[in-house]
């Protein structure tokens, strides 16, 4: 076959070819053991890393971005001694990727460091939580001896309020040497994200593909009938709205004829003479139920399919409707085959926690094709609804957005019930990105043709906007970044505080504030110049005009209010400022008419040149504010932080007046998380050494407890007695005390311990049963299995950090906590 002319080819195309004629030896030796051979963007993006460059690679989701890794990892096994770290933002994709590698390159090359799981951490390959290895830089791990490559999966995941530092933190403080592979969703603003990777890693290559591997087809679904989204090609690629999705959207919103069928089944219409409630009056859109769009879906053939629905109890409620209508996906074969695969993966759950679980109707669900995937089940329960979906034995999945995030779950089609989510405190559109992370799971690669979505059409809904919202790109990535008490610690110690300014001034925060101020400055300047034209056009041969005019403005400011007040039944001020203001009424109108302008010929044509330039004074000077408040913002906000630390005895000044920590300093080097500081201050003033194994479980499960909704009140009398309340009352001092303390530096302070869960968790660790522990904490297994994880991960650090009792208890509380369901899913 002749090749194309490569005038034709894209950039990328035209690298790839070169290359591959040039010849890059390890990749084309990866290439060769591969299923399907790299698409361009892979080949780039591996030919850079072999040529010893560093990549980020922004692409779509199920694009293949992780082919670039592996290809990062099949170099590592290349050469003698040389290791590489993968980096993933949540347990269950280090969990994936672990079993990954395993199977590539056997369990002995291969570890896995998620926190509270250690296996192999010597190994040539190690999977890992952003955080292990940003703990493992603070602490110069030896680990990192022989480091060539490290991955960080979902790079964009830095924007997250929360967790996002800590990439910014491993990508600032990894060793030059070290080449990094950062993979990212398509965000709009890749090129600068690599400007900041190139100031602070040195050479980097940015490799972004806005290809899908598979078509997106997408379509609306308006009452029972499945139309395209976009004309002709139903493909974003078109941009143009399908004229019949219009007509349909246009007529559907109104329910025309009194007693019509409700929906495809006629539910609504008039029975036995009598008319249902509701029939003959304005209506919303009908929608279908959600088992008949199973049935239309599988009729379309577009099973196997992810319904996104945001919310948990939604989920769990569709999967019940569905089942409840009688949907059956499966055949006998695939029962059987489901069976066995639930029976294997949950023989370690003890008997008596099945009911509590509701495991029967989770596998009675599976059996017949269909399951929920959230935050709120078993981690084991996700990881067999994984399972089954990719070996397609589920054909539906009810889901919400977090399974967007990077599981290796895609589908057929996928399905928006809504184009609105709640974000904690109202119903807001979903974000142009957020779409395509979540159409993006449509498409099976060497599966599909095409993927396709289907937006279920509800009232309200603009065909133009919905197509513009499909048809967007925009994700940008913006830096949540912010100087911890624990980065501080760490930080000063390796550098000492002048070097640490300089190293926080080289975040991907600063770098975007810098960027934004350059823009502000070039505004400001050319405004400047603007104030300086319209200063000439209304300058006054008289006398000085921009004084005049400025005391035109405060009189009429002045008339302007006592006019006001007047037109409001009257001046609520004291007769005594009213008598001021008066005066000064009078005192500018002499002033006014004594000025020497007052008198030119041409002074409203100055007057009209006086009010522009005072606007754009004003807006000039509020963008000069932005520049002071966005200069060196980092640093401000580390100073504030490091004189907090000094304060309280963390931080000192030694005899050559250089910042240095404190024991009390070394303590705080050593705990991470959200209330660093308030556990080095229980640690230090020993609060905790009267708690048992449980009450001390207990009272780390209110420090990282993070409730979804307010405590009831009245809630307290449910916590343990005695020792328990004596320690927390003295935690919620010191709490204030930090907290006082952060508000005087203008820090933001945080928000007050949490005891909601610490009830169930102090039953938990004294073995309590399942059901009497998750009717007290009133919340689903998933939850409480994640907050005991992250108790537990506290328990291991005042294990190791704290002295002598506290961290025997620690070392016990721990064990307590980490039994039943906790233990099963300590890998998940």
């Amino acid at each position: 076959m002749t090749p194309p002319p490569e005038e034709t080819l894209s950039p990328a195309e035209r690298y790839a070819a070169s290359r591959s004629r040039a010849g890059h030896p390890s990749v084309n030796q990866f290439r060769d053991g591969l299923a399907f051979d790299l698409d361009p963007f892979q080949i780039e993006a591996c030919g850079a890393i072999e040529d010893g460059h560093s990549v980020l690679v922004a692409a779509p989701t199920g694009a293949g971005k992780t082919a670039v890794a592996e290809f990062a990892a099949f170099l590592a096994m290349q050469s003698p001694g040389d290791k590489l770290f993968y980096t993933a933002p949540m347990k269950a994709l280090s969990n994936q990727k672990y079993q990954e590698f395993v199977a590539e390159y056997g369990p002995d090359e291969v570890g896995l460091l998620t926190g509270d799981t250690n296996v192999n951490s010597d190994a040539r390959i190690v999977v890992m939580t952003t955080e292990v290895l940003r703990n493992m830089l603070y602490a110069d791990s030896d680990l990192l001896t022989g480091l060539a490559f490290v991955v960080m999966d979902e790079v964009h995941y830095l924007a997250d309020r929360f967790r996002g530092a800590v990439w910014e933190e491993v990508i600032i403080h990894l060793p030059r040497s070290v080449r990094l592979v950062s993979l990212s969703a398509t965000v709009s603003n890749a090129e600068e994200f690599g400007d900041w990777l190139q100031a602070v890693r040195g050479d980097t290559r940015v490799i972004v593909s806005e290809e899908r591997p598979v078509p997106l087809d997408q379509h609306a679904l308006v009452k029972t009938k499945l139309v395209d989204l976009f004309d002709s090609t139903g493909r974003a690629a078109s941009n143009r709205v399908n004229p019949e999705l219009v007509q349909l959207a246009r007529n559907a919103s109104w329910n025309q004829v009194p007693g019509r069928g409700r929906g495809p089944h006629g539910r609504g219409r008039q029975q036995g003479g009598r008319q249902q409630r509701g029939a003959g009056r304005p209506r919303g859109l009908e929608r279908m139920d959600r088992p008949d769009v199973v049935r239309l879906l599988d009729e379309h053939h577009l099973l196997p399919a992810i319904f996104f629905v945001f919310s948990r109890m939604g989920c769990d409620q569709a999967v019940k409707q569905v089942l409840r209508a009688g949907v059956r996906l499966t055949t006998a074969e695939e029962r059987d085959e489901i069976r066995q695969i639930v029976e294997e993966r949950c023989r370690t759950l003890l008997d008596e926690d099945l009911a509590v679980l509701g495991y029967w109707e989770w596998t009675e669900g599976l059996q017949r094709g269909v399951a929920a995937h959230h935050a709120g089940l078993l981690p084991a329960f996700k990881e067999v609804v994984e399972e089954l979906f990719q070996k397609k034995l589920v054909k539906v999945v009810f889901a919400t957005e977090t399974l967007a995030l990077g599981i290796n779950m895609p589908a057929r089609c996928v399905v928006l019930e809504r184009l609105e989510k709640f974000n904690g405190e109202a119903r807001v559109p979903i974000t142009s990105g957020e779409y395509t992370q979540l159409t993006g799971r449509a498409g099976r690669r060497g599966i599909d043709v095409e993927g396709h979505s289907v937006i279920q059409w509800t009232d309200g809904l603009d065909p133009h906007e919905v197509a513009s919202l499909a048809s967007r790109r925009t994700y940008p990535l913006n830096s949540s970044f912010r100087p911890t008490y624990n980065m501080a610690v760490n930080l000063i110690d390796q550098f000492g505080r002048t070097r640490t300014r300089e190293v926080l001034e080289s975040s991907f925060a600063q770098f975007q504030a810098d960027r934004a101020v350059v823009d502000l400055a070039r505004k400001v300047k050319q405004q400047e110049e603007s104030l300086a034209g319209y200063e000439q056009a209304m300058a006054c041969h008289l006398g000085d005009a921009r004084e005049y005019f400025g005391i035109r403005r405060e009189l009429t400011a002045l008339e302007r209010a006592g006019a006001a007040a007047g037109r409001n039944g009257g001046d609520p001020r004291p007769h005594a400022e009213r008598e001021r203001r008066q005066r000064r009424i009078a005192e500018l109108r002499k002033q006014l008419r004594a000025h020497p302008v007052h008198g030119c010929a041409e002074r409203e044509s100055h007057a009209r040149w006086a009010e522009r330039w005072s606007t754009l004074k004003k807006d000039t000077d509020r963008l000069t504010q932005q520049i002071q408040s966005r200069t060196n913002v980092i640093a401000k906000l580390f100073d504030r932080v490091t004189d907090v630390l000094v304060e309280l005895g963390y931080l000192t000044t030694d005899d050559a007046g250089e910042t240095v920590l404190t024991p009390h300093g070394r303590t705080l080097k050593r705990i991470y998380g959200e209330r660093d500081l308030l556990v080095a201050e229980c640690l230090r003033r020993q609060v905790w050494r009267d708690l048992d194994p449980a009450g001390l479980a207990a009272l780390a499960c209110a420090l990282v407890y993070e409730p979804r909704r307010e405590e009831p009140e009245g809630y307290d009398r449910r916590l343990p007695r005695g020792a328990f309340r004596a320690a927390l009352d003295k935690t919620q001092e010191l709490w204030a005390t930090v907290d006082d303390i952060e508000r005087e530096h203008r820090l933001p302070g945080s928000e007050p311990l949490a005891t909601g869960l610490s009830a169930a968790m102090h039953l938990w660790a004294r073995g309590a049963s399942l059901d009497v522990v998750l009717g007290e904490a009133d919340m689903a297994a998933g939850d409480f299995v994640r907050w005991a994880k992250q108790t537990i991960d506290l328990l291991d650090q005042l294990q190791g950090t704290a002295d002598g009792a506290v961290a025997r208890t620690a070392r016990s509380a721990l064990d307590a906590v980490r039994h039943g369901i906790v233990a099963y899913s300590s890998v998940a």
